[in-house]
Protein backbone atom coordinates (compact mmCIF):
# COMPACT_ATOMS: atom_id res chain seq x y z
CA UNK A 1 0.00 0.00 0.00
CA UNK A 2 1.43 3.49 -1.19
CA UNK A 3 2.10 6.34 1.33
CA UNK A 4 -0.74 8.77 0.93
CA UNK A 5 0.33 12.77 0.68
CA UNK A 6 -1.75 15.68 0.31
CA UNK A 7 -2.44 17.09 -3.40
CA UNK A 8 -1.54 20.62 -1.41
CA UNK A 9 1.61 19.59 -0.15
CA UNK A 10 3.02 18.12 -3.75
CA UNK A 11 1.01 21.29 -5.30
CA UNK A 12 3.45 23.06 -3.30
CA UNK A 13 6.71 21.36 -3.59
CA UNK A 14 6.15 21.27 -7.48
CA UNK A 15 6.03 25.31 -7.57
CA UNK A 16 9.10 24.92 -5.09
CA UNK A 17 11.07 23.20 -7.39
CA UNK A 18 12.58 25.53 -9.64
CA UNK A 19 16.04 27.99 -8.63
CA UNK A 20 13.59 31.51 -10.08
CA UNK A 21 10.74 30.74 -9.00
CA UNK A 22 12.60 30.31 -5.29
CA UNK A 23 14.18 33.35 -6.09
CA UNK A 24 10.94 35.22 -7.29
CA UNK A 25 9.03 34.11 -3.85
CA UNK A 26 12.32 35.26 -1.65
CA UNK A 27 11.61 38.86 -3.67
CA UNK A 28 7.97 38.99 -2.95
CA UNK A 29 8.69 37.93 1.08
CA UNK A 30 9.66 41.37 0.97
CA UNK A 31 6.78 43.05 -1.14
CA UNK A 32 4.91 43.49 -4.02
CA UNK A 33 6.16 44.15 -7.32
CA UNK A 34 6.26 44.56 -11.08
CA UNK A 35 8.19 42.57 -13.53
CA UNK A 36 10.30 45.36 -14.54
CA UNK A 37 11.28 45.26 -10.64
CA UNK A 38 11.89 41.48 -10.69
CA UNK A 39 14.38 41.95 -14.08
CA UNK A 40 15.77 44.98 -12.44
CA UNK A 41 16.73 42.24 -9.14
CA UNK A 42 16.67 39.01 -10.68
CA UNK A 43 19.06 39.61 -14.11
CA UNK A 44 16.47 37.83 -16.40
CA UNK A 45 14.30 38.54 -19.23
CA UNK A 46 11.26 39.65 -18.78
CA UNK A 47 9.42 36.49 -20.97
CA UNK A 48 11.54 34.04 -18.49
CA UNK A 49 10.51 36.11 -15.19
CA UNK A 50 6.62 36.64 -16.91
CA UNK A 51 6.69 32.37 -17.28
CA UNK A 52 7.37 31.94 -13.96
CA UNK A 53 4.89 34.64 -12.72
CA UNK A 54 1.71 33.05 -14.64
CA UNK A 55 2.92 30.06 -13.53
CA UNK A 56 2.90 30.78 -9.84
CA UNK A 57 -0.32 32.83 -10.01
CA UNK A 58 -1.93 30.05 -11.54
CA UNK A 59 -1.45 27.86 -8.81
CA UNK A 60 -2.43 30.82 -5.98
CA UNK A 61 0.97 31.26 -4.97
CA UNK A 62 1.07 35.09 -6.20
CA UNK A 63 -1.76 37.43 -6.92
CA UNK A 64 -1.47 40.17 -9.94
CA UNK A 65 -3.25 43.84 -9.19
CA UNK A 66 -3.35 46.09 -12.03
CA UNK A 67 -2.36 49.45 -11.22
CA UNK A 68 -2.79 51.79 -14.93
CA UNK A 69 -0.57 49.52 -17.42
CA UNK A 70 1.33 47.74 -14.76
CA UNK A 71 0.63 44.36 -13.15
CA UNK A 72 2.21 43.98 -9.04
CA UNK A 73 2.71 40.84 -8.11
CA UNK A 74 2.40 40.21 -4.26
CA UNK A 75 2.05 37.26 -2.19
CA UNK A 76 -1.21 36.31 -1.35
CA UNK A 77 -2.33 37.54 2.01
CA UNK A 78 -4.27 34.02 2.76
CA UNK A 79 -2.42 31.02 2.23
CA UNK A 80 -2.04 27.40 3.52
CA UNK A 81 -0.22 26.60 6.37
CA UNK A 82 2.22 24.39 4.20
CA UNK A 83 2.70 27.26 1.55
CA UNK A 84 3.40 29.94 4.98
CA UNK A 85 5.75 27.37 6.50
CA UNK A 86 7.75 26.49 3.57
CA UNK A 87 8.15 29.82 2.30
CA UNK A 88 9.65 30.93 6.67
CA UNK A 89 12.20 27.85 5.56
CA UNK A 90 12.65 29.21 2.21
CA UNK A 91 13.45 33.06 3.88
CA UNK A 92 15.53 30.91 6.28
CA UNK A 93 17.69 29.10 4.12
CA UNK A 94 18.21 32.07 1.49
CA UNK A 95 20.87 33.90 3.35
CA UNK A 96 23.30 30.43 3.25
CA UNK A 97 23.11 30.84 -0.62
CA UNK A 98 24.31 33.35 -2.32
CA UNK A 99 22.14 34.08 -5.25
CA UNK A 100 19.25 34.88 -3.02
CA UNK A 101 21.30 37.45 -1.26
CA UNK A 102 22.57 39.45 -4.51
CA UNK A 103 19.00 39.38 -5.38
CA UNK A 104 18.24 40.82 -1.53
CA UNK A 105 20.71 43.61 -2.01
CA UNK A 106 19.80 45.38 -5.65
CA UNK A 107 16.45 44.59 -4.02
CA UNK A 108 18.05 47.00 -0.90
CA UNK A 109 19.27 49.34 -3.73
CA UNK A 110 15.78 49.86 -5.73
CA UNK A 111 14.25 50.47 -2.54
CA UNK A 112 13.58 54.34 -2.94
CA UNK A 113 12.48 53.89 -6.59
CA UNK A 114 10.01 51.40 -5.39
CA UNK A 115 8.68 53.14 -2.84
CA UNK A 116 7.29 55.35 -6.01
CA UNK A 117 4.09 54.81 -7.95
CA UNK A 118 4.89 51.93 -10.85
CA UNK A 119 4.42 54.58 -13.99
CA UNK A 120 7.03 56.92 -11.73
CA UNK A 121 9.90 54.16 -11.52
CA UNK A 122 8.89 51.36 -13.74
CA UNK A 123 10.33 50.06 -16.99
CA UNK A 124 6.96 48.25 -17.70
CA UNK A 125 4.66 49.19 -20.60
CA UNK A 126 6.45 52.41 -21.59
CA UNK A 127 7.91 53.84 -17.46
CA UNK A 128 10.62 56.12 -17.14
CA UNK A 129 13.26 52.82 -16.82
CA UNK A 130 14.72 54.58 -13.82
CA UNK A 131 15.03 50.91 -11.99
CA UNK A 132 18.28 50.02 -13.83
CA UNK A 133 20.68 49.16 -11.17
Amino acid sequence: MGILIPVELVRIYECLCDVTRLRLLNVLLRGPLCVCHFQAVLREPQVKISKHLAYLRARGFVTAARRGNWMVYALPTRRPHELSANLACLQDCAGEQAVFRRDLARLERLAPALAQPPAAGCRCAGGSGRLSP
